[in-house]
């Protein structure tokens, strides 16, 4: 699914069109560990102790919504700077072809000014976009945008997919990518620790959330690999349910917006509007 903002180019929600995968694409890792600590609506998460994720530069936000359509979003992600670990940048499914957006363009450059990570997006379509084209994306993103990473959305699982993604990361450090984050929105096959700087290893609703299972291999990897994007989220209080959540199962990075499909992410996070 593509949705359009009231104005503006289209924007894609971060793993947008997942029912348009190859069958054995998303299959996740088998979780065989136990699931981490549900979180409460109360804000407090289970046996939990502290905020874990909830502090430092924790938050990734996803936001597609055009500058021109809600630039007061934009601006709160200006003043919360300090809270984030980046924004992904995403004019048309990526970083359009005809040239840069005034308005996108605009936003990253006070974006970067505040000391802020920018990622562009970059669609991989599980593995089946010819690397070469990927990398453009890249190198417009760069050119145009000003970013420092890359965003490889709708991401492949399987562990038979590893070696298309190891060549697109070199092709992106070629183009001067700092940060490599990989979107495959599950569990992939562990081996995926191999590539890039961060892996999403949850995207969905925060119903799910609660049940989500986390496999044990991830133990043995620092926290600061992992990313967890839920949405449906309902209130701050949720919110910061969900970065006590996230920490304690392993993942440092987060982001929770109260949005839902078919763009969830057209939304600021609770915790970066409180923030602001």
């Amino acid at each position: 699914m593509r949705p359009r903002s009231a104005s503006g180019p289209a924007v894609r929600t971060a793993g947008a069109g997942r029912e348009e995968q190859h069958p054995g694409d998303r299959t996740p890792a088998p979780a065989t560990g136990t699931p981490g600590p549900a979180p409460r609506p109360d804000g407090r998460a289970g046996r939990l102790g502290g905020c874990g994720g909830g502090g430092g530069r924790s938050l990734l936000v996803p936001l597609y919504v055009h500058p021109d359509v809600d630039p007061a979003a934009w601006r709160a992600l200006e003043r919360a700077a300090a809270r984030l670990y980046g924004v992904v940048v995403n004019v048309a499914d990526g970083p359009g072809s005809s040239g840069p957006d005034g308005a996108f363009a605009a936003a990253a450059g006070r974006l970067r000014a505040a000391g802020v990570r920018l990622l562009g997006y970059v669609d991989t379509d599980y593995a089946t976009r010819p690397v070469q084209d990927a990398a453009r994306d890249v190198a417009r993103h760069r050119e145009w945008y000003g970013v420092a990473g890359v965003f490889f959305d709708r991401a492949a699982a399987g562990r038979d997919r590893l070696p298309y993604y190891r060549r697109l990361e070199r092709a992106a450090r070629r183009g001067g990518a700092r940060t490599v984050v990989l979107n495959p929105g599950v569990h992939p096959d562990p081996a995926y620790t191999s590539v890039g700087d961060l892996l999403v290893t949850y995207e969905g609703s925060w119903a799910d959330y609660t049940a989500a299972a986390v496999p044990g291999w991830t133990a043995a990897h620092s926290p600061a690999r992992f990313c967890h994007l839920v949405y449906g989220v309902p209130g701050g209080a949720a919110a910061r349910a969900v970065a006590r959540t996230a920490s304690a199962r392993g993942a440092a990075v987060h982001c929770a917006v109260p949005g839902t499909p078919p763009n969830p992410w057209q939304h600021v996070p609770g915790a970066t509007a409180e923030a602001a």
